[in-house]
């Protein structure tokens, strides 16, 4: 089921990523899903479109990979 509004995202993605990264999520989870039709999947290809931009830092919470 594709998402179409950040406030639809699951709890762990709304809870732990900052507002720009939820969008890439979003983004990425919706066009795996309809490429692939598998969900487990689409989580998958989102989570990593996630890490190409943001880190999880030694406090526990996302940040944008410096350049």
């Amino acid at each position: 089921m594709p998402y179409k509004q950040i406030n639809d995202l699951p709890d762990s993605v709304k809870n732990n990523l900052p507002k720009h990264a939820q969008e890439i999520f979003q983004a990425a989870f919706n066009n795996a899903e309809e490429e692939y039709g598998e969900e487990e999947r689409a989580f998958r290809v989102a989570w990593s479109a996630v890490k190409r931009d943001y880190e999880k830092g030694d406090d526990g919470h996302w940040h944008k990979k410096r350049e």
